[in-house]
């Protein structure tokens, strides 16, 4: 599979966000490169040294991967932050508030 990048690689994009900045970053990498060396090349871990691999899962293109996923051309590679609310719980906080509302 070559790609759009140099002859022979593959391109993928890193992508990290927090509330205040992103990070996307575009990379040609070799055949067999996986996940955890994409990530190491890019740069993300210097820019974001609060990053930790070992607790924050990482996926492609929202799919939740490890990283030794070797990778295929135009993966987008995510880190993942963790959770501030649990979904279920704000979810249930809206739909009481909207109850309390309707029998007003």
């Amino acid at each position: 599979m070559v790609s759009d990048g140099a002859a022979g690689t593959l391109a993928v994009v890193v992508c990290y966000a927090t509330p205040q900045q992103e990070f996307l970053r575009p990379l040609d990498v070799a055949p067999g490169t996986t996940i955890g060396q994409a990530i190491e090349a890019s740069g993300v871990l210097a820019a974001f040294p609060d990053i930790n691999l070992v607790t924050q899962p990482v996926g492609i293109f929202a799919k939740k991967k490890t990283l030794d996923t070797v990778l295929r051309a135009h993966d987008r590679i995510e880190i993942y932050r963790p959770l501030v609310a649990d979904p279920k719980d704000s979810r249930r906080k809206r739909a009481a508030k909207k109850e309390a509302g309707a029998q007003k």
